[in-house]
């Protein structure tokens, strides 16, 4: 049942051309696919748009289509939901939740914003929706530097609620901002110790990392930046054998658009887990997403009033990120 797993369960014909249909689905009901590279890679190539998060955001407040289907995470449909309140969005599976945005309550992030009366509020995308009604403006990895340099330098901030990239954006933009206590749980598994001992192993190595990332692993990379700065730089750059430090869905894209490089995923902490993986964003599978567009369930839906309010700082963040 829906309510009790997240998803519809059905028994599909093991014969069936899952991507013919999917296909069919889509033009029959006037909809598009937008997904995340973190998805798996079966996933991004069927769908009408592959990107980060502000690259999704973009492509939702563009798209013409009727619905949209969300091959990512809970948030990102939501945030799909505020800039289209009058379209469909439907996510393959809705406990497609995601570490970073479980780990800032709204009701603990009021309290926390009461005792900074003076603050601006900046909210990575990697937050509920609820969060966002809180906020002055939103941002992703790719912009958040761009943003914050938006506010006044006397202008005090709150940035919510990954602490590595608000560390990051801190340092290199010389703010102090109050950082909420928040973090991804893929980005902080990766282990300094075995990224330097894998890059002795592969000396001809470059290492390259998300933001999200914990200081000391950031502070050993070539090239640090959002999943769409990352696959620009392997594009670019002269070398041909790179150590990612960030989810390893991108590599997808990495092999697709450079397939005389070699890509490999920085080591966690954890040897005996696949802990570079977002168990939340593996959730989606080409089954559910069938499933889905057929039943047109599970929808995400929001009240009006957090719509209204959600949408007005993500719709400053588009206007700046133009």
């Amino acid at each position: 049942m829906l309510e009790d797993k997240g998803f519809i369960e059905e028994a599909i014909d093991p014969k069936m051309k899952l991507v013919e249909e999917i296909n069919r689905l889509k033009k029959e009901k006037n909809a598009v696919i937008l997904s995340h590279f973190y998805a798996e890679g079966e996933l991004q190539d069927i769908a009408d748009y592959v990107g980060d998060s502000l690259g999704l955001a973009q492509a939702a407040a563009q798209t013409k289509a009727e619905m949209i289907v969300f091959v990512g995470v809970h948030f990102m449909a939501e945030t799909a939901k505020i800039i289209n309140p009058s379209k469909k969005v439907i996510l393959p599976d809705l406990k497609a939740s995601c570490s970073l945005a479980e780990s800032a309550p709204a009701d603990k992030f009021a309290e926390f914003k009461a005792k900074y009366p003076d603050h601006k509020v900046v909210t990575y995308i990697n937050a509920t929706a609820a969060l966002k009604t809180m906020s002055d403006i939103v941002c992703t990895s790719a912009n958040a530097k761009q943003i914050v340099e938006s506010f006044p330098k006397d202008q005090k901030l709150i940035f919510a609620p990954d602490k590595n990239l608000g560390n990051y954006i801190n340092s290199i933009t010389g703010r102090e901002m109050v950082l909420w206590d928040g973090a991804c749980m893929v980005h902080e598994q990766y282990s300094v110790e075995k990224i330097i001992e894998l890059m002795d192993e592969h000396p001809d190595a470059e290492f390259i990392a998300h933001p999200e990332c914990e200081k000391p692993v950031l502070l050993l990379a070539k090239h640090i930046g959002s999943t769409t700065s990352l696959l620009k730089y392997v594009q670019k750059s002269d070398k041909k054998k790179f150590v990612v430090a960030t989810e390893s869905g991108i590599l997808h894209q990495m092999t697709k658009a450079c397939p005389d490089k070699i890509f490999i995923p920085a080591p966690s902490a954890d040897s005996t887990c696949a802990c570079n993986d977002c168990s939340y964003m593996k959730l989606n599978n080409l089954q559910k997403l069938y499933i889905c567009l057929k039943h047109e369930q599970p929808e995400v839906t929001l009240s009006n009033e957090i719509i209204e309010k959600a949408r007005i700082p993500i719709q400053r963040m588009l206007e700046i990120s133009k």
